[in-house]
């Protein structure tokens, strides 16, 4: 059973309401996790304020022990982690533990130095007689919401910036996915002081509770558009500082000058990963009308010799959808497609026990259709077609999105002028969805503002103040 960690402590929410938490491999109740309401919220957010006097004047190097001593427990605990976050995604151990955790432990270090390492404009007298210094400062309380596709990922993506900045956190895990991040708030509790890192689990409303509560000066929410849509209208009521990284629906442009089977392999590969379910997946494959038909072909071979399964028992390429809601949405999707459009392979669930839709390519469909302006989030690739280098990014372009996408072409020019055309935070140019901790991540439009990782993600949790002092 998953449980809140409010400054130091492990707590069963006040009100003793629970939800149950799902296998989505198996479909069965796993366990439970509390649904905190307003007493629990409060708790929380009372014990991060109080933290916080404190620990804003930690200095850096202070932080950044604490946050390398928090990666190591990370390492040292990675199998029970992997089993935590496992049991409630359906993902692949060997996934899980050989490549989500040394990314969070390298975001937590990547954090960690930069806590000693945060710049700023130079001070000096720009007035007579008076001297200017600038002053980066921590926000103060920080109100997190996690998604449930990485649980464990992006609670390291919140928590590591927003602490080696000198704040404190009150992260709300997905109500599917809460245990990894209860997990890690324990770990963090041999390092960090009580009350600097704190869990509530809990449903929707406490996510709201927790955007709406006066004292969090910024909330940061990784999820849906509409979910970050509902944050920012919450938060504008108090002002609140808002960093949202929404969700995304990636073009994937190919030229004519590609290898089709080499390119169709690697499409495949980023689509699929994690199901899916993942705000940069390579789902809409935008194709030079020359090569359509094969790269069609090829996407569709590739993509029909994939498998759907339980991670470490069954030789498998991706696990299931997060929930039964999520596979009703998908299998909704395309059962609405138009009369054209061709379904090339899958499309459908597979087997009755647990989530899991059948890896899909469909071809023939058009700009203005949902499955292509919505965000799929499962093992689904759409293809169409394009005769010319502007009306490919004009159909790149033409979606609510605007996190991820790529070029795939050997023409240095062409690249050059594509990916400064498309409106998306990050281009990939013949490959699509490697990220790291040095580079930014985060979207314009509709799939939100703020960036994650990276010295900018770090700024983010930062506030500037002027101080100018007569000499």
């Amino acid at each position: 059973m998953a449980h809140n960690v409010i400054n130091g402590e492990r707590l069963s929410g006040m009100d003793g309401l629970t939800a149950d938490v799902v296998d989505p491999a198996t479909g069965e109740v796993n366990g439970s996790a509390p649904i905190s309401g307003p007493s629990d919220v409060d708790k929380a957010v009372r014990a991060a304020a109080a933290a916080l006097r404190a620990w804003r004047r930690s200095t850096p190097r202070d932080r950044a022990h604490a946050l390398l001593g928090l990666a190591a427990a990370v390492e040292d605990n990675a199998k029970r982690l992997a089993d935590a976050e496992c049991a409630e995604t359906g993902k692949q151990w060997h996934v899980v533990l050989d490549e989500e955790i040394p990314a969070s432990v390298d975001a937590l270090r990547f954090f960690a130095g930069a806590a000693r390492n945060l710049e700023g404009r130079s001070a000096g007298e720009y007035a007579s007689g008076l001297t200017s210094t600038i002053r980066r400062e921590p926000v103060g309380v920080c109100a997190q919401i996690t998604p449930w596709n990485y649980p464990l990922l992006m609670a390291v993506w919140k928590i590591a910036p927003a602490v080696a900045a000198g704040n404190t956190t009150v992260v709300k895990p997905a109500e599917t996915t809460p245990s990894s991040t209860v997990l890690l708030a324990e770990l963090a509790g041999e390092y960090l002081p009580a009350g600097v890192v704190n869990v509530i689990c809990g449903d929707r409303e406490t996510g709201r509770l927790l955007v709406e509560h006066p004292v969090p000066a910024l909330v940061s929410i990784t999820g849906s558009t509409r979910a970050g849509m509902q944050v920012a209208a919450s938060a504008a009521a108090t002002l609140k500082r808002t960093h949202l990284e929404l969700g995304g629906n990636a073009p994937v442009i190919v030229f004519d000058d590609v290898d089709v089977t080499d390119t169709a392999e690697k499409i495949v590969a980023a689509a699929f990963y994690n199901a899916g379910q993942d705000c940069t997946a390579a789902s809409r494959v935008l194709v030079h009308a020359d090569v359509h038909d094969e790269l069609v072909e090829a996407l569709t071979k590739v993509a029909s010799a994939q498998r759907t399964g339980r991670g470490p028992r069954e030789a498998a390429d991706f696990g299931p959808l997060n929930s039964q809601a999520q596979l009703d949405r998908v299998t909704g999707l395309v059962s609405r497609l138009p009369a054209a459009a061709v379904v090339h392979c899958g499309g459908h669930r597979v087997g009755d026990r647990g989530f899991f839709f059948a890896p899909t390519v469909i071809s023939g469909v058009r700009q203005d259709d949902e499955i292509v302006q919505e965000e799929v989030f499962a093992p689904v690739i759409t293809v169409q077609s394009f005769g010319t280098e502007e009306e490919a990014v004009e159909l790149a372009n033409g979606v609510p999105y605007g996190l991820a996408s790529s070029v795939w072409s050997e023409s240095h020019r062409r690249v050059l002028r594509v990916s400064s055309a498309l409106d998306f935070g990050c281009v990939w140019v013949n490959t699509h969805g490697a990220l790291v901790s040095e580079m930014p991540h985060g979207g314009f439009k509709q799939s939100g503002y703020g960036k994650d990782l990276s010295g900018y993600g770090f700024e983010d949790y930062t506030r500037v103040k002027h101080v100018m002092s007569a000499v």
